[in-house]
């Protein structure tokens, strides 16, 4: 008979904090330089060289923990995993074992339905537990060239600070997962400490996923699946190992601890190496860099510098400026959206003509070019300059959309723009009418049938009136003069 199985799914998330220099030396973090030239002696491994912590990165590790309920560890220090990799030019790796900066924290997901027990919360929700987050830095990166059949290292990545985020054991599956990382992004984002950009690798998961019979208080052996890096290929990545160890299970085989690579392309994953534990990286205390103590003054000025979070966000959306849940679902889904909403509002322009603008015509160039809501170029005073040239009728809505697109790409003056290039609609109601009487005499057909009942033939008209004023008209002011001249 078959059995039943639940999915027990554990994460490490690593996110690239957003600060200008490296986690342990001065070199930038900006990506896009020549290959290694954003390294020193220091996150290249020279001998002799010592870090120095970058205060940065530990005002960012404490605002996640705080934001993610987490318990500060007020004494915390750094420790050497040992291991040799080409990228790994110390051959080691800076890090944090025994004393994290942050502890014991949770984040809450929505669920179809309240659970009972320690994970319950309130109904409609589920406590994903974290376990620890810790400081680290990341490797360099290396380079495949298949065409010299050699392998490149670029150690400009090398030092870039990183946070990782452990979870509990607490996803039951890929729907829960995504949830929780979504969660976990939209905190990060509205902090200011990276923009989580998975596609880019700021954010990246490793999925520990095991299977046990329905019922069992016993895990399961665990696999790990390393730097997925787009919630379609975790998705793909847990049914896929979910259904693998099931295979194994039911035809009397063990599941090995490991870590696998996941391919999305081939839609499977594939062995690559026996899964380490804690002794095979011979951790010990890093002797270059100090313990870290943390006060009371200095977690209280984090916490005063904590924002405004989405939750709170939304709800104050609501009761401030009346715009439907679905745009603010929207807009909030995006600290960056959010943030040009508020700034467009402040402004003076209407709440509804904003979430309107951001909810359409933003929302559609950015879904065909492909791009984030963090890519937006625009800025608020341009949109409020836009929407107010709309709502005077000073524009069409035609001409607004296609002034709208040039501003999306090149954050021009929509003013300067439509004064320039003659845009504004023509305010002179006895030249409007001539041109109007002019296309009626015209299109002696199209009158014909719009007289004879075809009440399509009054959209040629206007189609024709627009042409003739060069898109410099009202087109619902043109029809009523049409309907009425007719």
């Amino acid at each position: 008979m078959a059995k039943d199985y639940e999915t027990v799914i554990g994460l490490e998330v690593h996110v690239e904090l957003a600060t200008k220099t490296k986690i342990f030396c001065g070199c930038s973090t900006a990506f896009g330089g020549k290959p290694n030239s954003h390294t020193c002696p220091v996150c290249t491994g020279m001998p002799g060289s010592l870090p120095v912590l970058n205060r940065k990165v530990l005002e960012h590790a404490v605002a996640v923990g705080l934001a993610t309920n987490c318990r500060i560890t007020r004494y915390c220090k750094f420790d050497r995993k040992n291991y040799f990799y080409p990228d790994n030019p110390q051959n080691y790796q800076i890090s944090q074992l025994y004393l994290p900066i942050c502890r014991d924290g949770y984040v809450e997901i929505d669920v179809e339905e309240g659970l009972e027990g320690e994970k319950a919360s309130t109904p409609g929700k589920k406590r994903i537990g974290i376990h620890e987050i810790h400081m680290e830095e990341d490797a360099g990166k290396l380079i495949h060239d298949e065409w010299e059949d050699c392998t490149l290292v670029d150690y400009n990545r090398s030092g870039v600070p990183l946070i990782e985020i452990v979870s509990e054991p607490d996803m039951r599956s890929a729907e829960e997962v995504i949830s929780y990382l979504e969660k976990l992004r939209l905190i990060i984002q509205y902090l200011g400490a990276s923009d989580c950009k998975l596609q880019e690798g700021s954010m990246r998961a490793d999925v520990n996923l095991s299977v046990r019979e329905l019922g069992s208080a016993h895990y399961g052996t665990r696999t790990e699946m390393k730097n997925l890096n787009s919630f379609h290929a975790i998705s793909r990545a847990i049914e896929g190992e979910r259904e693998r160890q099931i295979d194994l299970l039911e035809s009397g085989k063990a599941v090995v601890q490991e870590t696998r690579r996941w391919d999305d392309l081939k839609g499977t994953s594939y062995a690559m190496r026996s899964k380490e534990d804690a002794q095979d990286y011979r951790y010990f205390p890093d002797p270059d860099l100090v313990p870290v103590s943390i006060d009371d003054a200095f977690l209280e000025e984090i916490r005063a510098r904590q924002p405004e979070f989405r939750t709170e966000k939304m709800e104050r959306y609501r009761s401030e400026y009346h715009i439907p849940d679905y745009d603010i679902e929207i807009i909030t889904g995006s600290k960056s959206m959010a943030d040009i909403f508020e700034a467009t509002v402040a402004l003076g322009a209407q709440p509804k003509k904003v979430s309107n603008w951001l909810m359409g015509e933003t929302i559609r160039l950015l879904k065909e070019r492909e791009l984030d809501p963090e890519d937006i170029r625009f800025s608020p005073e341009h949109l409020a300059k836009l929407i107010a040239l709309a709502e005077s009728k000073a524009v069409n809505s035609t001409v607004a959309k296609e002034v709208f697109e040039l501003m999306f790409e090149q954050d021009m003056d929509p003013e300067a723009y439509v004064e320039e290039k003659g845009l504004k609609m023509v305010s002179d109601t006895d030249a409007l009418r001539r041109v109007v009487e002019e296309v009626i005499a015209a299109n002696p057909k199209s009158v014909e049938d719009y007289r004879g009942g075809k009440d399509r033939a009054i959209g040629f008209l206007v189609g024709q009136t627009m042409k003739a004023m060069k898109g410099k008209a009202d087109p619902l002011t043109v029809d009523a003069l049409l309907r009425g001249l007719l």
